[in-house]
C-alpha cells in the first residue's frame, strides 16, 4: 500500500503508513550513498530543538496551544527513542542539511497530526508552517549540531576523566616501583611507574580542559537567524525563549548568539571544538602506543607491563595474546584525527552567507564524540584497571641501564662520567664499581649518589 503526496515538483509515492513525507522520500531516492543514517543522539538533539521551538512559539502566541502540545508530544516520542526507523535520509545528502531537517519536520508533523486524531499525510499539522515555523534549515541544522555536540560531550567528558582517574589510581599503585626511563627509545635516567602514569593521567585531563574551553562557544545557538542571519520570519523574543527552554530542559547554558551573521556563515566554533577532540585522540593514541611498547614481547620485547588478556591474539599461534585494547584505541584515534581534517576542510567551503557542508561536519563530530567516549571507557575498564608491572624485570633492566652515570656527573664532570658509562657498557661492570675502583668517589658516597629512588626526585643526587 502506498499514498501519494504532492510537493513543488509534483507527485511522490511513499508507503501508506510512513511518517516521513515527500521531501524525505525524494532525498532517500536521490542519495543512496553510504547506507548510514543519522545517529539516535543526533535525532534526539533535533527533536529537542523542534520541541523548544514549538514551546517558544506558543509563548509568543504565534502557534496554537493544541499544536504546541501535539508537537511537544511528537518530539518526546523521538527523544524517547521511538519511530527512529522513520528517519531515512543518508548522512551524505543535499547541502546544509535541508533533507534531514525536512525529514524531522515531516515525522513530527505526522506524529502530531495522528496525536490530534488525524492520519499520516493529511497535513493537519504542517511540516513547513507549524513544525518549521520561524525557522530555516540554515539556522536549525547548526543549532541541532550544537545541541548534539554539547550533549554528547557531557558523556564523553565523563568517560575521558574516568580514564584519567584510572591512570591516577594505577600511578598510586605502582609509585614505588622503579624502571628505566627512555628518551629517543634509548636508556635514560630512572623513573618510577607512578610518575610515568601520572603524566598520562594529567595529559588526558589537560585535553579535556582544552575541549571545555571550546564547548563554551558551542552553547551559542543559531535559532532565530533563519536563512542568512537577518532573522526574517522569526518573531521578536523567539530566539531568547527557545534557548531558555533548551537550557532548562537539558541543563546546559545555551544562549542566543552574539552575532547572528557570524554564526550562520562560520563553522569555526566546530573546528575549534574538533581541535580539542583531536588533542584528546592524539594523547590517547600516544599512551596506547606506550603501553603496547612496554608490554611487548613478553620475552623478545620490553616485557615490563602485563596488560589484561581480553582475547586470544592469533588464529595460528596458540597462546599468543595481543594488546587488543590499546590497538583499538589507536584506530579510534586515527579516525578522530581524520575527522578533524574533514571538519577543518569543510569549514573552508563556507561561501558568503552559509556553509553548505554542515551534514558532513555533523556526522564526523557526532561519530568522533561517540567513539572517543566509548574507547575511553573500554580502555579504562578492560585494560588500565588490570595492568600489572613486572617489578623484578624492571629493576634488572634498570640496573644494567646505560644512563646511571648521569648522577655522578656533577661530582666527576660530564666527560669523565661519559668515559665511565662507556666502560661500563663495554665491560658489563657497574658505574658504581668503576667510580669507586678508580678512586673518584668513596664507596659510601657512591652508594648515596647512585641510589635509584633518589635519582627519581629533583635535586643533585647524594
Amino acid at each position: 500500500m502506498s499514498r501519494i503526496e504532492r510537493d513543488a515538483l509534483g507527485d511522490v509515492a511513499l508507503p501508506a503508513g510512513a511518517l516521513w513525507g515527500a521531501h524525505a522520500q525524494r532525498s532517500h531516492d536521490n542519495f543512496p550513498i553510504s547506507g548510514r543514517l543519522p545517529r539516535p543522539a543526533f535525532l534526539a538533539a533535533a527533536a529537542h530543538v523542534k520541541r523548544a521551538a514549538a514551546i517558544a512559539h506558543g509563548q509568543t502566541g504565534r502557534l496554537a496551544p493544541e499544536k504546541v502540545d501535539a508537537i511537544v508530544w511528537a518530539a518526546d516520542e523521538v527523544i524517547a527513542g521511538r519511530h527512529l526507523d522513520q528517519f531515512i535520509v543518508d548522512v551524505y545528502q543535499a547541502g546544509a542539511g535541508t533533507s534531514f531537517n525536512m525529514n524531522m519536520n515531516e515525522v513530527l508533523a505526522n506524529l502530531a497530526g495522528v496525536h490530534l486524531g488525524g492520519s499520516p499525510g493529511d497535513h493537519s499539522v504542517s511540516a513547513h508552517d507549524d513544525v518549521n515555523m520561524g525557522q530555516s534549515t540554515n539556522d536549525m541544522f547548526p543549532t541541532i549540531m550544537r545541541v548534539a555536540v554539547a550533549l554528547l560531550w557531557r558523556g564523553t567528558r565523563v568517560k575521558a576523566l574516568g580514564l584519567a582517574d584510572g591512570f591516577a589510581e594505577l600511578a598510586r599503585r605502582t609509585d614505588g616501583i622503579l624502571k628505566t626511563g627512555r628518551t629517543h627509545l634509548q636508556d635514560a635516567v630512572p623513573i618510577r611507574y607512578g610518575q610515568e602514569f601520572s603524566g598520562y593521567a594529567d595529559s588526558i585531563r589537560q585535553a579535556v580542559a582544552q575541549t571545555d574551553t571550546a564547548i563554551a562557544y558551542i552553547y551559542e545557538l543559531n535559532m532565530g537567524a533563519t536563512a542568512n542571519g537577518t532573522g526574517l520570519n522569526a518573531e521578536p523574543g523567539y530566539p531568547e525563549k527557545a534557548a531558555e527552554v533548551l537550557g532548562q530542559t537539558l541543563g546546559l547554558p545555551f544562549r542566543p548568539p552574539r552575532n547572528r551573521f557570524r554564526i550562520t556563515q562560520s563553522m569555526g566554533d566546530f573546528v575549534f571544538f574538533a581541535s580539542g577532540l583531536q588533542v584528546l585522540a592524539i594523547e590517547l593514541s600516544r599512551i596506547a602506543s606506550d603501553l603496547r611498547l612496554l608490554s611487548s614481547g613478553p620475552h623478545a620485547g620490553f616485557g615490563e607491563l602485563q596488560l589484561p588478556a581480553v582475547q586470544p591474539g592469533s588464529s595460528i599461534m596458540p597462546g599468543k595474546v595481543n594488546p587488543s585494547i590499546p590497538e583499538m584505541v589507536n584506530m579510534v584515534a586515527l579516525d578522530v584525527i581524520g575527522a578533524h581534517a574533514t571538519i577543518a576542510t569543510a569549514a573552508q567551503y563556507g561561501q558568503l552567507e552559509l556553509n553548505v557542508m554542515m551534514p558532513v561536519v555533523a556526522d564526523r563530530l557526532v561519530e568522533s564524540l561517540i567513539i572517543l567516549g566509548n574507547a575511553c571507557e573500554v580502555f579504562e575498564t578492560r585494560c588500565v584497571a588490570g595492568i600489572t608491572v613486572d617489578a623484578e624485570r624492571s629493576l634488572r633492566l634498570l640496573e644494567g641501564s646505560g644512563a646511571l652515570a648521569t648522577a655522578v656527573a656533577p661530582y666527576v664532570g660530564y666527560a669523565k662520567a661519559a668515559e665511565l658509562q662507556q666502560e661500563a657498557n663495554r665491560t658489563g661492570r657497574t658505574v658504581r664499581d668503576l667510580v669507586v675502583e678508580q678512586g673518584l668517589l668513596p664507596a659510601e658516597q657512591a652508594d648515596r649518589i647512585l641510589d635509584l629512588r633518589t635519582m627519581t626526585e629533583p635535586g643533585v643526587a647524594g
